[in-house]
C-alpha cells in the first residue's frame, strides 16, 4: 500500500439512482467499487436531494457497500449529511446539462475547501463539452456555431462537401445529423435543430475517418492514460456506445498526443481531473467533463485499472488541499 492510499477517504457520489446504473459499462460504479475495495466509506445521493442551509451544503445520503455481483449496492445507513463531512465529492450525474444540473453545481460551490469536488463545479459550468474545444481551434475541424438558418446555409455552401450538425447540448449521439450543400432537406433539418432559429447549434466539416471510429481518450490530471476506438454500426455515422458503436483497441497517434499535450495543462489547472476527449481522424470534436465514461471498456482492452489510477490521482489532489 502506497502512502497516498493509507488514509481512508470518505467519498460521496452525486449520481443517478441505483436502478438506472448499468454496472457493466458504468464508470461511477467502477470508482465506487475501488473505494469499497480500499475499505473507504462510500456514500451516494441524487442531485435533487442537495440543499443549502445558512450557506452550508447538505444532501440526503445513503452509505453503501458495493459488490461484484447483484445486489451491487447495499444500503447500510441513510441520513442527511453536510457535504463538508466528506473528503471527496464526485459529481457523476449523467447529462442532460440542463438548469437543474447547473443549479446543482451552484450548491456544490458551497462545499468548503477542505472537501475536494471532482470535477470542479465552476469548471463544469464553464467548459461546455462541445464549445470548450474551440479554445484550441488548431485541433478542431472547420466549424460554425450559430442559431441563424441563413448563416448556416451560407456557411455550408461556402465549405462544400458534407457537414455534421448537432445540438450544442446534445449527448450520446442525440440529434447528430449529416447533410451537405444541395441537400433538399438541409433547411428543414436546420429548422428542426435550431427550433426555427431559437436555439444555437454546432455545424462542423464532416470527417470521413468516422467510418474507422471515434477515439475516446481518458485524461487523468491532464495525462492520457487510456483510450479506445468506437466504431459506428454499418449505416450509422455516430461513434457512440449508446447507439451501438463497437469498441475496439487502438493506439495513440502523434497527433493524438499533440492534442493531449496541448489541452492537458489547462484541464489540470481547472480542476478537471477526470476527462474524456473525442478524436476523429486528426480532429478533436468534444471534451467531456460532466460525467465521462469509458473506463470499464478500456480496461480489458489495455490491461489497465483506470478506476485505481483515478482514485489515486484524486486522493493526491485532496491531500494537497486543492479544491
Amino acid at each position: 500500500m502506497t502512502a497516498c492510499e493509507e488514509v481512508p477517504v470518505k467519498q460521496l457520489f452525486v449520481m443517478d439512482p441505483f436502478d438506472r446504473v448499468v454496472v457493466e459499462g458504468d464508470s461511477t460504479y467502477a470508482l465506487m467499487r475501488e473505494a469499497h475495495r480500499r475499505d473507504w466509506p462510500v456514500f451516494a445521493c441524487t442531485p435533487d436531494t442537495l440543499l443549502a442551509v445558512d450557506g452550508e451544503a447538505f444532501a440526503d445520503v445513503v452509505q453503501v457497500t458495493v459488490h461484484d455481483q447483484a445486489p451491487y449496492f447495499q444500503v447500510v445507513d441513510e441520513r442527511r449529511a453536510s457535504l463538508g463531512e466528506m473528503d471527496v465529492v464526485w459529481m457523476r450525474k449523467d447529462p442532460p446539462f440542463d438548469t437543474a444540473y447547473i443549479f446543482s453545481t451552484y450548491l456544490l460551490d458551497l462545499v468548503p475547501p477542505t472537501t475536494l469536488v471532482c470535477n470542479d463545479p465552476v469548471s463544469i459550468r464553464n467548459a461546455n463539452e462541445k464549445l470548450v474545444t474551440y479554445r484550441w481551434p488548431q485541433f478542431c475541424p472547420p466549424s460554425l456555431v450559430s442559431n441563424s438558418i441563413d448563416e448556416l446555409v451560407r456557411w455550408t455552401a461556402d465549405l462544400g462537401g458534407k457537414i455534421v450538425i448537432k445540438p450544442w447540448d446534445g449527448t450520446g449521439g442525440r440529434g447528430v445529423m449529416v447533410t451537405q450543400h444541395g441537400d433538399p432537406n438541409l433547411r428543414a433539418m436546420l429548422e428542426v435543430l435550431t427550433d426555427m432559429g431559437r436555439q444555437y447549434i454546432v455545424a462542423q466539416k464532416y470527417i470521413p475517418e468516422i467510418v474507422e471510429g471515434d477515439k475516446r481518450v481518458i485524461l487523468i490530471e491532464g495525462e492520457p492514460l487510456g483510450w479506445m476506438l468506437r466504431v459506428p454500426q454499418p449505416g450509422d455515422h455516430r461513434g457512440n456506445m449508446h447507439v451501438g458503436a463497437q469498441v475496439v483497441a487502438c493506439d495513440l497517434t502523434e497527433r493524438d498526443r499533440e492534442i493531449c499535450d496541448g489541452i492537458g495543462p489547462w484541464l489540470r489547472a481547472q480542476g478537471l481531473v477526470f476527462v474524456g476527449i473525442d478524436i476523429i481522424g486528426t480532429y478533436m470534436t468534444e471534451i467531456n467533463v460532466t460525467s465521462p465514461t469509458g473506463i470499464r471498456e478500456i480496461d480489458p482492452l489495455m490491461d489497465t485499472d483506470l478506476a485505481k489510477d483515478l482514485t489515486v490521482a484524486v486522493n493526491r489532489r485532496w491531500k494537497r488541499g486543492s479544491k
